[in-house]
């Protein structure tokens, strides 16, 4: 006997009155207290947008400021333990939301997690535990042959300032290639609000990947630049 998919509640129930409110609602339209954090929402419904990729970011500050006043534990501290608990953790919420979407590259990536795409934390946590993007093989290679040849110019006792000059050198076409790919980035975000289609959420997942790899090569830059100056 096959099984019902389990349906994703719509509704939460206000612990003050017992009357039910939309999953949306931050307060109860019956008694007006504020409601209850519930687990089945997600941040772009929690600041009442659609779920799209591209945001007004002076519309989404707005709504953050509006609903942090509305939040605020100031106004609950004489009332119930139930609402100071409520208003704590939906300001809790509200200001991890707008970290999140508030930021192209985060927002995106965390669309792909409700979209069911495996999150990209676990791949790109260090770049050497990942296998290089084909698209930066070229890129990749030059680099760390140019970090290798730093290395050994260190070891042999060559002149800090050339050593800094050629990390510098080093360092430029990985910004170049990072820019290239904010700027694919915000393109596969217009056409997923377009098209909603899967084959662009994989891609703009492969591009994010490539963009933590990228990340990944600047911050092997920067620690070898600041081991030049302990040194």
């Amino acid at each position: 006997m096959t099984s019902e998919p389990t349906k994703t509640p719509t509704m939460i129930e206000c612990h003050s009155c017992g009357a039910g409110a939309p999953l949306r609602e931050h307060f109860c339209p019956q008694c007006t207290n504020i409601l209850q954090l519930s687990r089945h929402g997600d941040y772009f419904s929690y600041f009442g947008l659609p779920r799209q990729l591209q945001l007004d970011p002076q519309e989404l500050e707005k709504r953050f400021r509006d609903l942090s006043r509305q939040f605020h534990p100031d106004f609950f501290y004489n009332g119930p333990a139930t609402l100071k608990l409520a208003s704590l953790e939906r300001s809790s919420y509200l200001n991890d939301a707008y970290r999140v979407l508030k930021n192209t590259a985060a927002r995106a990536e965390y669309l792909l997690g409700l979209e069911g795409l495996s999150p990209l934390k676990a791949e790109a946590t260090a770049a050497s535990k990942v296998a290089v993007p084909a698209s930066l093989l070229e890129e990749v290679f030059a680099f760390n042959e140019e970090l290798d040849e730093i290395r050994e110019a260190r070891e042999s006792g060559a002149p800090h300032g050339a050593l800094v000059e050629r990390l510098e050198r080093a360092r430029a076409p990985i910004v170049l290639k990072q820019d290239e790919h904010e700027h694919q980035v915000e393109a596969l975000c217009a056409q997923w609000d377009a098209d909603h289609s899967r084959a662009t959420l994989e891609a703009l997942r492969e591009c994010l990947l490539e963009r933590h790899y990228l990340t990944n090569l600047l911050a092997t830059i920067d620690r070898e630049a600041a081991s030049l100056a302990s040194a």
